[in-house]
């Protein structure tokens, strides 16, 4: 890919190889350096342009969720227009696009199914199971049973059904060596160990999370996951060890714009448990 200024001096860059920087970018929570470098080759060849989109979208996601901004949606239909005979990456964007929407019920991050439309969650579900069975290779068959594990819990309040689906998610994600899908996986299964009251259990999971986020190169994941560390210390006794992480987390959290993070820690200092589930439909998570 190239730039277009007159006065820059420019050069090709593979698309393949692009791709790969932007997701590192992305992964990082570099999403403004992400985007400006898609927005410098968005004038390549039209064969270039369905992927370009695509991890716009991505980007764009990613920046919604920990950022707090709202720009995935137009980003997504964007990518849907320049694959009109579908594809399996987008269809997923838009599955964890929508599924993100509906935990918002009057601006306020509920979960549970409580004041959302029925008719919405089944359709969700359904989706679900059908990228779940449509997915290309394993990896992605583990990414689309991760979203059905937390549409299970987090939509439905199903915690029995979910964790099935986390240790599909995880065994994909090991077999596959993609540590940001065991990462995700074993977070939610050391949140099933953690409300059984298991802390030996879940700290094992957290703790093999974070370090799994951190190898694959994700602050704004490995930030997040740190806080579920700092729960686990609260839980365990460690009130002062505790509020040290918290304090550094919503600083970190802060410094790269992940907004909604750094408020979570700072709500954690609060008093507010993060990790208050389903059942408690007005607190976050």
């Amino acid at each position: 890919m190239t730039s277009t200024s007159d006065t820059t001096p420019t050069t090709a860059v593979p698309l393949d190889q692009l791709l790969a920087s932007v997701g590192e970018l992305r992964t990082a929570g570099r999403w403004e350096r992400a985007s400006r470098l898609l927005a410098a080759a968005a004038d390549g060849t039209p064969a270039a342009r369905a992927p370009l989109a695509r991890a716009a979208a991505e980007v764009a996601l990613e920046q919604d969720w920990f950022a707090g901004t709202d720009s995935a949606g137009a980003r997504i239909t964007d990518a849907e227009k320049e694959f009109p005979d579908g594809d399996w990456d987008v269809a997923f964007l838009r599955l964890r696009h929508t599924y993100a929407g509906l935990l918002v019920v009057d601006g306020t991050l509920r979960f549970g199914p409580r004041g959302k439309d029925p008719q919405a969650l089944a359709a969700l579900r359904d989706r679900a199971r059908e990228l779940r069975e449509e997915a290309p290779d394993a990896v992605r068959r583990g990414w689309a049973a991760m979203y059905l594990g937390l549409i299970t819990d987090n939509h439905f309040a199903d915690r029995e059904a979910a964790p099935a689906h986390y240790a599909a998610a995880l065994a994909a994600g090991e077999d596959g060596r993609d540590d940001l899908l065991a990462r995700e996986a074993l977070r939610h299964l050391g949140g099933h160990d953690h409300d059984a009251g298991d802390h030996e259990a879940a700290g094992e999971c957290w703790r093999r999370a974070t370090a799994l986020g951190a190898r694959a190169g994700t602050v704004p994941g490995t930030l997040s996951q740190q806080l579920l560390l700092a729960v686990l210390a609260r839980d365990t006794g460690d009130e002062a060890g505790a509020r040290a992480l918290a304090t550094e987390i919503a600083r970190w959290a802060r410094a790269i714009g992940a907004d909604r993070l750094c408020a979570q820690a700072t709500g954690f200092l609060a008093g507010v448990d993060p990790t208050a589930g389903p059942e408690d439909p007005e607190a976050g998570d």
